[in-house]
């Protein structure tokens, strides 16, 4: 029999590609990483990756375990939720991963409430981008999600929380030049990208210059937003942030923000569509109400 544990770790490390960045990402040592692959391909007697420069590739039988894995862990997660259902017991531990900027997901607020509605319930919270929260959803690994992007995933019961306004804005040293630029101007000064893991931040970036025939002139790039802010304060390029730190920031000297370059984005909330009745889904969305008043299920775009 294959242990869970170790299975969601292949998971992991399959979809990071990468051994050190799939143990942080589930909190384990690397040596526990390791081992929990180690025994998936000893239980299987095969094996499941091969290493290709710096990372790690499946084997074409990793290949074919994944998808098979994925679906295993989204039964057991089910079957789990199941249980409490059954039983009807709000305790336990609840999986939630936010945005790396705490302050627009309210997520303490909510962590905070949850706590005074229901003690025996223990919040474990993680920074992950859209694209690998959408994953760790459907593997168990996370119970909620508050996300940055227009619901698209049909599996997922999902809440609009609320609409972000995004700028562009660079070093404050370079406020003449940002100031003055039009389009084609902005993509050609040095930028600090997202990575393909900042599924909304690339989106954004799409819809303002890649749509426009544009190619932004990287030198940079960062997976966490709080990361790209600090390069671009050091004065390594432009980046887009959140309209409310790129206000303040430009108030205090520390940016130059673009009067061409904005947007809006939707946040929302989401969970496994098939584990509504959870009594720890359930628990937290009660908290989540107190704390978010309008909110209000949104239905996936087609």
């Amino acid at each position: 029999m294959i242990d869970l544990v170790q299975l969601r770790t292949f998971v992991a490390v399959a979809e990071e590609q990468h051994l050190t960045r799939a143990a942080e990402r589930l909190h384990i040592s690397l040596s526990a990483a390791s081992a929990h692959v180690r025994g998936v391909e000893s239980t299987l007697d095969t094996q499941l990756f091969v290493r290709a420069s710096r990372r790690l590739e499946l084997t074409r039988a990793g290949e074919l375990l994944l998808g098979r894995a994925k679906s295993v862990l989204n039964e057991a997660t089910l079957l789990a939720s199941f249980a409490r259902e059954l039983g009807g017991k709000v305790e336990g531990r609840i999986v939630v991963a936010a945005s790396s900027d705490p302050a627009s997901s309210r997520i303490g607020e909510v962590a905070n409430a949850l706590r005074l509605r229901h003690p025996l319930v223990s919040v474990d919270l993680r920074a992950r981008p859209s694209a690998g929260a959408h994953e760790g959803l459907k593997t168990g690994e996370l119970d909620i999600a508050m996300l940055l992007g227009r619901p698209a995933d049909t599996s997922f019961a999902c809440y609009a929380l609320q609409t972000l306004g995004f700028r562009v804005a660079g070093p404050a040293a370079w406020k003449q030049q940002i100031a003055g630029a039009d389009w084609a101007a902005l993509a050609a000064l040095p930028w600090v990208t997202p990575t393909e893991s900042s599924a909304a931040y690339t989106v954004i970036l799409k819809e303002m210059f890649t749509d426009r025939g544009l190619t932004l002139n990287s030198v940079a790039s960062f997976d966490n937003a709080l990361l790209g802010r600090a390069m671009l304060e050091a004065g390594v390029g432009l980046g887009l942030v959140r309209e409310d730190y790129a206000v303040q920031a430009e108030r205090n000297g520390i940016v130059a923000v673009s009067p061409l370059a904005q947007a809006t984005y939707p946040s929302y909330l989401a969970h496994l569509a098939s584990r509504r009745d959870d009594p720890l889904v359930r628990a937290f969305l009660d908290a989540a109400t107190e704390v978010w008043p309008d909110l209000r299920p949104a239905r996936p775009l087609a």
